[in-house]
């Protein structure tokens, strides 16, 4: 059974950046397929990005062009990258493990769970 803990959230002004981590233990995250998710209060958590073990990328529309997904298969750890961050990023994040089949950005096809990490873009 994969444990994730995610890390690297924060306070950060409109326009600047967060790299938020996800280390993996307990399995070699390069045969999961990797996602990050995000819930702002009030919401339900929806999807942001996703790495497959074959490299496949997806992005949510709304981050497109902004978030970068990455992964260190040594340091068994996935990324995401968050540049020019909006008020409406704001949420807490959460990284995702999802044993069997590829890319997906539905929540409930993830086996496993962080327990999250809050990024707050306000100025």
């Amino acid at each position: 059974q994969v444990q994730l803990e995610e890390s690297g959230g924060g306070l950060v002004q409109p326009g600047g950046s967060l790299m938020l981590s996800c280390a993996a233990s307990g399995g070699p995250i390069s045969v999961y397929t990797m996602g990050w998710f995000r819930q702002a209060p009030g919401k339900e958590r929806e999807f942001v990005a996703v790495l497959d073990w074959s490299l496949g990328i997806d992005y949510a529309d709304s981050v497109k062009g902004r978030f970068t997904i990455s992964r260190d298969n040594a340091k068994n750890t996935v990324y995401l990258q968050m540049n020019s961050l909006k008020p409406e990023d704001t949420a807490v994040y959460y990284c995702a493990a999802k044993r069997f089949g590829g890319r997906s950005r539905v929540r409930t096809f993830y086996d496993y769970w962080g327990q999250g990490t809050q990024v707050t873009v306000s100025s």
